[in-house]
Parts: structure tokens; C-alpha cells; sequence
């Protein structure tokens, strides 16, 4: 039986704005230790959020290399290198094809090797990415892989609240994957985990916070979605949305709430079962 979430009144808030990352990146700051670049392929330790990129065996999205230059870490998984070697290049015609590849080396390529092509993984190896081959783990996906390595390197690695992952390629393809990478959500509950696609994003809010989402109105929404996968939900409300839930139950085979319609520019949810968050994305 699932542990008993804390009441409304004494949860911790959980805040996501997970928009941000396409918006113009901020100033470099003017303090005087930015000038010492952290170690390479290492998430900076600073207030700031420290954002990882993972990429998977699908075609990228159109908005792949403005998150990859906003990335500290970047982790292929698997085929996903293809993915780059090949998309990066189209998503920037106009430019040569090989300096593309040069600035969008991957800090590591990892998984059970079987999709990555062997010219592919061997000139990413001649550039310095890192080859981790797992294929000996077949009990977890090559995300899921890819999620506890990029943990393991965050520092410090008892507190991940400046921690986002981006994941590229989650959604679309085969619809296993796809649960496969939502089922990622669910084992990593405490770290903030986006699963992208072209047109929208999801991650989870866990029942153990009050969430409030902020949600960038030019590039995401109206149309949004709360969904509890895994287990039902006896009590979720909300606020923010055209049409809030009111310590409503939802289920498979009941009420979901899908279609919905951001309505301000903060929406708010409590919830007694994890939930997943959609919004579609403008961009």
C-alpha cells in the first residue's frame, strides 16, 4: 500500500516553470567566480538550475539546439547519437555540416549499444564523448540508465532541487517506449524530469507537494491536461484552470481531466495520488 501524502496544509511546495528553458538564455553573471568554468560534462553548482539534456532514438524537435546550448550535461542515449549526428545538421541548413557536429559532441553516449550506429559512436569517440556501454543491464531502459548517470554526476548528491532534465525524443514512436519513459517519471519522483516532443511537454507532480506551475502563456498552452497514471486519485484540486477540480476523483476508466485550458499565468495542484502534467507547446 502507497504511504498516506502529508495533508494539503503541511506539504512542501514544488515549483516548475519548465517553459524557462526555451526563452532567451539570462546574462552571464558579473561575479567574480563565473569567470572559473566548472569541470566539463558537470552540472554547475549555483542557485541557478543546473539543466541536463538526454536524447532518445527519435527525430529531434525543431527546438533541439537551442536547449542543447542551454545544457551543462549532455547524454545520448544510445541511438539517440544518431539522432544528433544526423538532425543537427538539418536543423541548422546553411551551415557545414561538420562544424554542426563538432559544437553538438555529446558529453556521453550510454546504453545496451544495439541502435547506435558503430561510425557514429566511433566519431563521437574520436572527439572525447564518453562510451559507456550497459548492455549487460537489460532490467532498466536506456533513459532510465541515462537518468542515474546524470544524478550520480550532479553534486551534491543528496539535494537535486536545482536539478532539471530535459529529455528529447520521449514521446511519440512506439507506445511502450513512451510508457517506458513515463514509468522513469515515477521512479525518480523527487527529481525534475521533462519529457519533450514537438508539440508538447509532461512531468510528474508527485503527491507529496503542493505544485504550482508557472506557465509561459506566448510559447505553452491554452490546452493542458492532468492525468493519474499509476493509481487513482480520490482528492485532486486545482486552481488556474477554466475548469478546476474541486477535491475531485479521477481514473481510468472514470473522469480524467484532458482538454483543459490554462487560464492564468500560475496554476496550482493538490493532489492525494501522483499525477501527470501536459501542456502543449507553441514554439
Amino acid at each position: 500500500m502507497a504511504p498516506t501524502p502529508p495533508s494539503p496544509q503541511r506539504r512542501p511546495t514544488m515549483r516548475h516553470s519548465a517553459a524557462a528553458f526555451f526563452l532567451p538564455s539570462p546574462p552571464p553573471s558579473s561575479s567574480p567566480s563565473s569567470s572559473s568554468p566548472a569541470p566539463a560534462g558537470t552540472p554547475p553548482a549555483h542557485d541557478a538550475t543546473a539543466v541536463a539534456l538526454v536524447v532518445l532514438n527519435q527525430p529531434l524537435p525543431r527546438f533541439a539546439p537551442h536547449l542543447w546550448s542551454r545544457a551543462a550535461l549532455r547524454v545520448c542515449a544510445d541511438g539517440g547519437a544518431n539522432r544528433v549526428f544526423d538532425g543537427m545538421p538539418e536543423l541548422l541548413p546553411g551551415q557545414d555540416p561538420d562544424e554542426v557536429r563538432q559544437r553538438h559532441k555529446p558529453d556521453v553516449i550510454k546504453g545496451d549499444m544495439d541502435s547506435v550506429r558503430p561510425e557514429v559512436k566511433e566519431y563521437y569517440s574520436n572527439l572525447g564523448t564518453e562510451i559507456v556501454d550497459e548492455s549487460h543491464d537489460q532490467d532498466t531502459t536506456d533513459l532510465h540508465k541515462c537518468i542515474a548517470y546524470i544524478i550520480a554526476k550532479s553534486s551534491p548528491a543528496s539535494d537535486q532541487s536545482n536539478l532539471c532534465i530535459l529529455v528529447l525524443g520521449a514521446l511519440g514512436g512506439r507506445f511502450d517506449h513512451e510508457m517506458g519513459n513515463i514509468n522513469v517519471l515515477h521512479l525518480f519522483p523527487n527529481v525534475k524530469i521533462v519529457l519533450l516532443s514537438d508539440d508538447c511537454l509532461i512531468f510528474l507532480l508527485p503527491r507529496t507537494h503542493t505544485h504550482e506551475i508557472h506557465v509561459e502563456q506566448s510559447i505553452e498552452g491554452p490546452h493542458c491536461g492532468l492525468m493519474p497514471i499509476g493509481m487513482p486519485s480520490t482528492g485532486t484540486t486545482t486552481t488556474g484552470l477554466r475548469w478546476n477540480l474541486d477535491n475531485t476523483s479521477m481514473s481510468y476508466g472514470g473522469l480524467i481531466s484532458t482538454s483543459n485550458i490554462v487560464e492564468e499565468d500560475e496554476v496550482k495542484v493538490t493532489s492525494d495520488s501522483d499525477l501527470i502534467w501536459t501542456i502543449y507547446l507553441r514554439i
